[in-house]
């Protein structure tokens, strides 16, 4: 029941919500809302890939 989008849970990390919501467009409130329930695999591939893009930009700015 509490498994739901764990590959988005395990994939964020240290990547905080709010910056993934900015990314995609969204509210925060909208992205907790939209990871409540299991997401299709359309809409978990667009925010896998704005989460990679942000660790990425994280990684650049480390450097």
């Amino acid at each position: 029941m509490f498994n739901r989008n764990q590959d988005i849970k395990e994939a964020k990390r240290n990547v905080p919500d709010w910056a993934i919501a900015e990314k995609l467009g969204i509210s925060e409130n909208s992205f907790y809302r939209w990871i409540r329930k299991e997401l299709s695999r359309e809409k978990k591939a667009i925010i896998l890939r704005a989460i990679y893009e942000l660790k990425q930009e994280i990684e650049k700015q480390k450097e």
